[in-house]
């Protein structure tokens, strides 16, 4: 397939924030693509070579790329520099250097999707002291085949700077479209997806063996399925409401969220966002194996610090000395941690996902013996609000957040956010029920002590309806010196010259981050806003909600994706929330 394809789609969609006007322009590439390519244009299409649980990263610094445009172009590293800083996009300033190229040179031959592809492949692979006058060779024989249009794509991939604002919802939406000719079918890719975590799979299955092909998807060992997350709920009373008469209680701990896959001595973890995390757990490789029965089992568990003394639960921030690439056996020792498993997805070659919870508990609890460094997380089964209470006391005594609710017979529904698991947290039951999860989206120079740093941060909620992140607040308060450091090192790789398509903010940051990372947020109350976007229209015309004197917990929530951050639809439910306990407060 000719590369030119591709770019000229890349170039149609980043030209464009329309969902609707996307999806078209997926949906006629997609008829364009071979079966047998498909995977290749998802992947590439989502800026990557292969699903996020792979860790393959292509490693492209912007000086090595300048240094290549410059060996194809003839074309001094100065003057490159002089065109990037003008346009503040290495691909657009490729553009350039390369049509003045090709004004003076014979044309040259197509490239293919699959020779650029592979050549990517190559370059992401490449380790050692040669590797990256090797990575430059090969970005150079790309660029001299290249037009000027697919020298700025290529570019954009390599450096991780393409900016489509193209969900994964959109791309299963055109996918369905492309391959069955309605949208309604989407809800099979969907699954697929969750229980595989693999988007490009997906399109080569329905590419090559149709809808049928994706509705046969099956759980394989390894591949990660998509973790199903939780609603939140602020009192007991809720609780009751929303799960009915009777439905488990378990303790919510304060850890890393991890998927286990086990299979004889192998042992592979994934965090909840997919992430390969086996390197910082060596004691659970090592460990987990003596304690399953199991020939095969996908597991989840929650890894907590502990106090080795006294066994007490320790916050979640101690796991995060394990994030290192180097002395992880001395972080091992400094940091235990117990593995407390609370649900099986897979057994035996047999998916659990159709299995109710109180079915799947029985045959976790089967499967896990408990030992001093495996548990079960703690679990009753609760009726009225005084158990609830109770359980939630003794949680919050062990050290705990709070509780997770689950409906005693609903399936596990990966990928999923929904009313058969909730949490109930201590600080839910104020007034606003004020944790969130939000996504930081942009930042404001600090002054004084902050000078040099972020002062500032501009955080926002998601729209699932609309695959949007959209403002709530900004938040300055919270931050200790050694969070502003830490927080700004996190997101120095994230930053962008122009704002995310899928980011709605009115107010100008002055630095603008891909919506990737989230932090946990308390505030006041939730109010009407003229300026955020959050919810807007959705409570009065022509207003949004925001946060209310918003503080920084502390926590950041490297395990999550920014699409499990708070959604609209909690803070309108929260708002309202408020609002009727206001009420219920004046008629006394």
């Amino acid at each position: 397939m000719k590369y030119s394809i591709l770019a000229e789609s890349l170039n149609k969609m980043e030209s464009t924030t329309k969902r609707l006007q996307l999806t078209q322009h997926l949906v006629e590439l997609f008829e364009k693509t071979p079966g047998d390519v498909i995977s290749k244009i998802i992947y590439l299409l989502q800026g990557k070579l292969r699903p996020d649980f792979e860790g393959i990263e292509l490693g492209v610094a912007e000086k090595l790329a300048i240094r290549a445009i410059s060996k194809s172009s003839g074309i001094a590293v100065k003057k490159i520099e002089q065109e990037y800083r003008k346009t503040g996009d290495l691909g657009q300033a490729a553009t350039i250097i390369l049509e003045q190229k090709t004004q003076t040179t014979f044309l040259v031959e197509d490239i293919s999707v699959e020779r650029v592809y592979e050549t990517l492949f190559k370059i992401a692979k490449l380790e050692g002291a040669r590797s990256q006058d090797m990575k430059m060779k090969y970005i150079s024989s790309l660029l001299n085949d290249a037009t000027p249009l697919e020298a700025s794509y290529i570019l954009k991939i390599l450096l991780g700077t393409l900016r489509l604002g193209v969900a994964e919802n959109t791309v299963m939406d055109a996918l369905a479209i492309a391959y069955t000719g309605s949208k309604d079918n989407r809800k099979a890719l969907e699954h697929a997806y969750n229980v595989s975590s693999d988007l490009g799979k997906v399109a080569e299955t329905i590419a090559s063996k149709g809808l049928k092909g994706v509705e046969d998807f099956e759980i394989e060992m390894f591949n990660p399925i998509r973790p199903m997350l939780a609603d939140r709920v602020k009192s007991e009373e809720e609780s009751i409401e929303k799960m009915g008469v009777e439905f488990a209680a378990e303790y919510k701990l304060d850890g890393e969220r991890v998927q286990l896959h086990v299979e004889g001595e192998k042992v592979v973890l994934f965090s909840r966002s997919l992430e390969n995390i086996s390197e910082y757990y060596p004691d659970i490789i090592e460990k987990i194996p003596k304690v399953i029965s199991a020939d095969q089992v996908i597991l989840e568990a929650e890894a907590v610090a502990i106090n080795e003394n006294t066994g007490e639960f320790l916050p979640f921030q101690e796991l995060m000395h394990r994030r290192r690439k180097y002395k992880i056996e001395k972080a091992v020792s400094q940091y235990p941690i117990t593995v407390n498993f609370f649900d099986v997805l897979y057994y035996n070659q047999k998916s659990c996902l159709e299995l109710g919870y109180a079915e799947r508990r029985k045959l976790l609890e089967k499967i896990v013996k408990e030992d001093d460094f495996a548990k079960h997380v703690p679990m009753t089964i609760v009726k009225t609000e005084n158990d609830i209470e109770d359980f939630l006391e003794n949680s919050i005594n062990s050290g705990c957040e709070g509780l997770m609710l689950k409906m005693l017979d609903k399936p596990y529904q990966a990928g999923s956010r929904g009313n058969y698991w909730l949490k109930l947290k201590r600080e839910y039951r104020n007034e606003l029920g004020d944790s969130l999860d939000l996504v930081v989206i942009g930042a404001f120079f600090g002054r004084g002590r902050r000078t040099g740093r972020y002062g500032t941060l501009l955080l926002a909620s998601y729209d699932d309806d609309t695959d949007t992140f959209t403002s709530i607040c900004k938040v300055g308060t919270g931050f200790t010196d050694e969070y502003l450091d830490q927080l700004y090192q996190i997101l120095s790789d994230k930053v962008t010259l122009k704002k995310n398509p899928r980011i709605n903010s009115e107010m100008e940051a002055d630095v603008w981050f891909e919506p990737e990372l989230v932090i946990e947020i308390v505030a006041s109350e939730i109010t009407l806003s003229p300026i955020h976007k959050a919810a807007w229209d959705e409570i009065r015309k022509g207003a949004g909600l925001a946060l209310r004197f918003p503080k920084f917990t502390g926590k950041i929530r490297v395990e999550k994706f920014a699409e499990d951050a708070s959604t609209n639809e909690e803070v309108i439910t929260l708002y309202k929330g408020q609002k009727k306990i206001a009420h219920d407060k004046s008629l006394m």
